[in-house]
């Protein structure tokens, strides 16, 4: 489906987008009003779940492709 160098970029850009929205998520917890952030924290963590997950799949198919 993908060859190695495909999802190694994509393991890539995924790991620097879970580095942008972990820096989110300090940003906002550090707020004093923190329930007004409430919404953005929820899309945040279930984003880092997603790509979470995500990453997963693409280490299983260079895992794949390694035998």
């Amino acid at each position: 489906m993908y060859d190695e160098a495909e999802l190694l970029e994509a393991k890539r850009q995924i790991d620097s987008t879970v580095h942008k929205i972990q820096e989110v998520i300090k940003t906002f917890e550090a707020k004093e009003q923190l329930e007004r952030y409430k919404s953005q924290l929820t899309l945040a963590r279930r984003r880092l779940k997603a790509f979470g997950i995500a990453t997963q799949l693409i280490e299983d198919e260079l895992g794949r492709l390694k035998q």
